[in-house]
């Protein structure tokens, strides 16, 4: 195996500017049971009307829905998660995601629509393949 491209880390820090989670195209955030659990305390509800009010099927996964007219996460408001605390696994490794490592042109197009990514902390390589391979943030 060759040695990844960002072995010496990579800075990003979040802005919080809402960019990874709206449109304008189409997208999923996967959401694991677990996370849909947690998602339907936070807003003091049943995980059956969570389901049903907040999520869809695709590709044979559970994704939270979008807004039908800007595609955004359905839980973006005003550039803020409304259940960032509770936010899922998916969420919490942006942009550390394969598809944005797989070369720095790659990292390059992720800083066209993140203005967090190449400023702030560097990150170390042990640190982003910890976020990156991370499939669960809560402890049992």
């Amino acid at each position: 195996m060759s040695t990844p491209w960002y072995i010496a880390g990579l800075h990003f820090s979040c802005i919080q500017c809402g960019n990874c989670c709206a449109g304008p195209e189409e997208g999923y955030v996967w959401i694991s049971d677990k996370e849909i659990g947690f998602a339907a305390e936070e807003l003091k509800m049943s995980e059956a009307d969570f389901r049903n009010k907040y999520t869809r099927t695709a590709c044979g996964e559970v994704s939270l829905k979008e807004d039908r007219k800007t595609k955004d996460c359905i839980f973006l408001s005003n550039k803020s998660c409304d259940i960032y605390h509770v936010r899922p696994n998916q969420c919490r490794t942006w942009p550390f995601w394969d598809v944005n490592l797989q070369s720095p042109d790659d990292w390059g197009w992720a800083s066209t629509r993140c203005p967090g990514v190449n400023r702030g902390k560097l990150y170390s390589f042990r640190e982003i393949e910890e976020i990156r391979t991370s499939r669960k943030w809560w402890n049992d």
